[in-house]
């Protein structure tokens, strides 16, 4: 006889009996009559679910799409609960040990709330909350510190992190001005690079050149990601420009030349 899942089709009442029914689902989709695909899930298989459902929930902020981002941050929720189910079942942590570890850390890091200090401005709420991080860490060196910066963060997001923690050590330019000349002296370095045809040096010297533009961002208070993915749409908007023109001129891309698209292009800028 199948076992009356009847149940699990309402809505919990409060916010823990829905995330209860969640863990709930979890734990018959894994169990033994559980489907295939999730009992094969490990911690590392779903890595990238994690960094793909976080993208897709920024995307729903950044569109302002409230619907498409309750339906999101679910999708994220679920993977911090199958997560959880996985550590569960090998006695490592659960749900619960999760949700009171974070708990717990915020109560830490918040002893101008939930302690008898104070802190009047943001600045000193975040001075706190880096005094409690480095005595919960042991007070690591300087280099500890920059080398714990998750690597699986985006390339941009993981050099900006990295270039503001070494510059709370005094590791800085006095201005933007030093930021921009070490802009171009890369720039040279790696045309130079392009002219030997070395390959790895083009590597090395485009990963310099990419490294000194996020630190130019850093000085002028500019986020390098959000930077890009707008110059990104950009592109995109300008493209969409020169194929409609051209397909309005009978014209398909594919037999133009580069020249005449570019005056298309010159065109889209205009417009934008």
């Amino acid at each position: 006889m199948k076992e009356d899942f009847s149940e699990l089709y309402k809505a919990g009442e409060t916010s823990g009996q829905a995330v209860e029914r969640l863990e709930r689902i979890l734990r018959l989709l894994r169990g033994e009559d559980g489907c295939p695909w999730d009992k094969a899930q490990t911690h590392e298989s779903i890595k990238g679910c994690v960094i793909e459902e976080a993208y897709e929930t920024l995307d729903a902020i950044e569109r302002g799409d409230m619907d498409n981002l309750e339906e999101e941050l679910g999708d994220l929720l679920l993977q911090v609960v199958f997560h959880g189910g996985m550590g569960g079942d090998k006695g490592i942590f659960d749900l619960k040990s999760i949700a009171n570890r974070v708990s717990d850390k915020m109560i830490r890091r918040h002893p101008h709330i939930f302690l008898k200090e104070t802190a009047k401005t943001i600045d000193k709420v975040l001075e706190k909350w880096e005094n409690v991080k480095r005595q919960e860490k042991g007070e690591p060196s300087h280099s500890e510190i920059l080398d714990s910066i998750p690597r699986a963060l985006p390339a941009l997001i993981r050099g900006h992190k990295v270039q503001a923690k070494a510059a709370e050590a005094g590791f800085d330019w006095d201005d933007v001005s030093g930021a921009f000349m070490k802009l171009r002296e890369e720039m040279a370095e790696l045309f130079e690079a392009y002219q030997e045809g070395d390959k790895e040096k083009q590597k090395d010297e485009l990963g310099d050149l990419l490294f000194s533009a996020v630190n130019a961002a850093r000085f002028l208070g500019i986020d390098p990601e959000e930077a890009l993915n707008d110059a990104s749409r950009k592109f995109i908007k300008r493209f969409r420009y020169v194929e409609s023109a051209a397909a309005n001129a009978g014209r398909r891309l594919d037999d133009m030349s580069i020249d005449e698209m570019d005056v298309l292009w010159e065109q889209a800028k205009r417009r934008s």
